[in-house]
């Protein structure tokens, strides 16, 4: 799930019939799950899938997936086999919901991306040019698009003045894990789905962190406590940058969201 972290989104629509039933839910009423976009449906947590081929690789990830100390939710095959149907698919849902607790999110990232380093590089990757793709190339200077200056493009020109180059491996990181971290008494940890990234490993725990400055109401020592980190000062320049590009790219954007990122910058800045 890609969430701008600030803009509010519309009231995403449920999953229809024929798709409940493929996943073996025919006659469940679906439940929104903490303002979606996945639906509950029994046993079954059925989110829009977006493009098959990525869709699939999530999937796959995911059921292949083992991190000690972390649930994963593995996903479901429909009746014929499919793991996409009619834009939408499935996994086994887990218990919990996202919580303030920042510092177990980047803990969850850390490990997550130990489990992941060994991963190839998906080939959808590249074809991708959806608002979060363009923001995170514009971010790692790949690629430069029009910001809107007022709702933090003009910030953005700002921060990429401190940019300097980065050595780290990229490897496939989760690049959406703040909110995503579900929580459930003494149960470990569960990540419900993977929003791929081809950068260094730290970059996951970044986006968490600014994340939680500008939105989640974390305390500034946050980036203190994690900067043992590979390469953290520009690591966490890129995660700001991939953040403030979202939000002048994303068309619900307005000055009020804006602020959070203002704050994050801060902090940031203190740290370069």
């Amino acid at each position: 799930m890609q969430v701008a972290c600030g803009p509010v989104t519309p009231t995403p629509e449920p999953p229809p019939s024929h798709v409940r039933a493929a996943f073996g839910a025919r006659d469940v009423e679906p439940e929104l799950i903490d303002g979606g976009p996945a639906w509950r449906c029994g046993e079954a947590a059925i989110r829009p899938a977006g493009k098959p081929a990525e869709a699939t690789w999530v999937a796959k990830t995911l059921d292949a997936l083992d991190v000690e100390g972390l649930r994963v939710a593995r996903p479901l095959r429909s009746t014929d086999g499919r793991y996409v149907v009619g834009g939408w698919a499935a996994t086994k849902y887990l218990s919990g919901r996202a919580e303030p607790r920042h510092d177990d999110v980047v803990e969850v990232a850390v490990r997550l991306h130990e489990a992941t380093a060994g991963m190839t590089k998906p080939r959808f990757l590249d074809a991708r040019t959806d608002l979060f793709a363009v923001a995170d190339r514009c971010a790692w200077d790949d690629e430069r698009t029009a910001l809107r200056p007022e709702l933090g493009g003009r910030l953005f020109e700002l921060m990429t003045s401190y940019r300097k180059p980065i050595t780290a491996k990229p490897q496939v990181v989760h690049g959406d894990l703040f909110g995503n971290v579900l929580f459930a008494g003494d149960a470990p940890p569960a990540i419900i789905d993977f929003a791929a990234y081809w950068r260094p490993a730290p970059y996951g725990a970044a986006v968490v962190v600014v994340d939680a400055l500008s939105w989640g109401g974390a305390d500034r020592g946050l980036v203190q406590r994690w900067s043992h980190l590979e390469e953290w000062p520009q690591v966490l320049l890129r995660a700001l940058l991939f953040r403030l590009a979202v939000h002048a790219l994303h068309p619900q954007s307005s000055a009020r969201s804006l602020v959070g990122l203002e704050r994050a910058a801060g902090t940031v800045v203190e740290l370069l």
